[in-house]
């Protein structure tokens, strides 16, 4: 999931349908056939880019269909989803996945397409009359880099003095990588059966096997690059670090231009998908158990006592060890449970601007704006859930918002961390004194949301991932996350899925030659 302003996605490629090769023409058999019925569970980023792909590919060969979508939550979008500060729709803020660039290319072009606005992510876009540096990043024990404008890593000239040729070979390392990356949006690669073979016939199984660490040492990035700025971005990324992520989404963190946002939050994109594909969408209704009879093809959806429905399709577009659908039938294959992050997002307003004293500066001197972490000099991670010295992975001044009870101008802010943050802990880092029973004060913090997410899986070093068909006519988008978790990469797969189904129904025939569908 992108869960920042710093988040970055890879860039993808948008490939037609009918690209390469010639248009299928309906003929008279279309008009005959039957639906086929589509069960989507999961109404998140793969989800509705499944749906919205399926609907799109089967139009354009002719073959009816009924999509149905089972999301267990109140709401679309899965781990890209907004809160609002003080319970006010006019300050929403995103809770889970919350930035795209402009080369993510499905989100952008439906963005585009279904005319949402979007706006800036970048460090500027927050209010220049703030005193501080518009980022720092913290080691526990000082600042190692602070920054003052809105410039990349790659073009400000105090971190090339400071690093010599990293930056410059760490962009043209992210690019070699990225360029690899691309293939897999376009034929002969996409659409791929196998995430795997997908991987290694792109030249990036050596890459997703190293971490990073090693990925960087051996491709001459200096030590000190590597821990103050690359591992910053891997924690507020991916709340792991340099040892323990692999390589490649160790180089998806370093592609950050063009950071944007859609107005209101990023879940809208699924939402329009979802609309757009004229898909029933059925919300507080977990998917509860599933059958299939091998001998019709048919899956048996149980979702309540009176809502058992057949399809001949099935999608799970979540990860399946956060479902209820454990064990499934004996004939489709059982996804491999994967160890995911626990991440707490904490989000707070104050009129109360982060605490210079907190970081080690002097009371003068203002802190800045979004403050990143990574460990000090000599520390290392002996596992993959290790924070280290910090004791959390990044903390942002998101905007100034209006409080709607005083009418004055507050901060909103948002902290990774991988435990809930104390009342000692925030009282500290905005230099305040809790209450005498040990609370906040609530002149202090106006207002304050926590939530815990399964963000994201810990990405460590593989050769092999999930396997994307489970069996006849089941599919699985979630293995993906373990090769690179992003919300455009969800896409991607539901993408990619929906390809595979109809191309699937082309070579079988189905539902174009009027025999019965269920």
């Amino acid at each position: 999931m992108r869960t920042s302003w710093w988040k970055s996605v890879i860039v993808w490629q948008f490939a037609d349908f009918t690209r390469g090769g010639q248009v299928v023409l309906q003929d008279d058999r279309h008009q005959a056939a039957r639906p086929r019925n589509v069960a989507i569970i999961g109404a998140g980023a793969a989800g509705a880019s499944s749906a919205y792909h399926l609907a799109q590919y089967a139009a354009a060969v002719g073959i009816p269909v009924n999509i149905t979508i089972f999301e267990r939550n109140d709401y679309v979008g899965g781990r890209t989803t907004t809160v609002n500060a003080y319970n006010s729709s006019e300050h929403p803020i995103e809770l889970g996945g919350s930035i795209f660039i402009e080369k993510n290319r499905i989100l952008f072009e439906a963005a585009k397409a279904f005319n949402l606005t979007t706006s800036s992510a970048s460090l500027s876009s927050r209010s220049s009359d703030i005193p501080g540096a518009a980022l720092g990043i913290w080691d526990g024990e000082q600042f190692v880099v602070t920054q003052n404008n809105e410039g990349s890593w790659w073009d400000t000239a105090k971190l090339l003095y400071k690093y010599g040729l990293a930056p410059i070979r760490t962009l043209r390392l992210m690019r070699a990588t990225t360029e690899k990356f691309f293939q897999m949006y376009d034929a002969p690669i996409f659409p791929f059966i196998s995430l795997t073979q997908a991987a290694s016939d792109v030249g990036l199984l050596a890459v997703t096997s190293a971490t990073g660490e090693q990925f960087l040492r051996e491709s001459n990035i200096g030590r000190f690059f590597a821990r103050e700025i690359i591992q910053a971005s891997t924690r507020v990324n991916y709340a792991q670090n340099l040892d323990h992520i692999h390589a490649l989404e160790t180089m998806v963190c370093m592609a950050v231009e063009g950071a944007m946002a859609v107005e209101g939050g990023n879940w809208q994109i699924f939402d329009r998908m979802i609309e757009e594909s004229k898909a029933t969408l059925l919300l507080n209704t977990p998917v509860k158990a599933l059958d299939h009879d091998a001998s019709s093809g048919t899956y048996t959806l149980h979702a309540g006592s009176d809502s058992n429905q057949n399809f001949s399709t099935l999608i799970l577009a979540h990860p399946f060890q956060y479902s209820s659908l454990s064990p499934l039938p004996a004939t489709i294959h059982t996804p491999a449970e994967i160890d995911y992050v626990t991440l707490h997002v904490t989000l707070f307003t104050s009129p109360r601007l982060l605490s210079p004293l907190f970081f080690g500066l002097a009371p003068d001197k203002p802190a800045p704006h979004a403050v990143l972490t990574t460990l000090p000099e000599g520390e290392h991670a002996p596992d993959r859930k290790t924070v280290g010295t910090p004791g959390f992975y990044s903390v942002s001044l998101l905007r100034q918002v209006t409080s709607p009870t005083t009418g004055a101008s507050e901060f909103a802010y948002k902290i990774f961390s991988p435990a809930p943050p104390t009342p000692a802990f925030i009282a500290r880092l905005l230099g305040v004194q809790l209450t005498a029973s040990g609370e906040l004060k609530p002149e202090d913090v106006t207002w304050l949301y926590r939530k815990e997410w399964q963000s994201y899986p810990y990405e460590v070093p593989r050769r092999q991932f999930e396997m994307i068909s489970l069996g006849e006519g089941a599919w699985y988008t979630a293995g993906i996350e373990s090769f690179v978790s992003t919300m455009e990469t969800s896409a991607l797969m539901g993408k990619n899925v929906a390809r595979l189904v109809v191309d699937q129904w082309i070579a079988e025939g189905k539902g174009m030659r009027g025999h019965h569908e269920v």
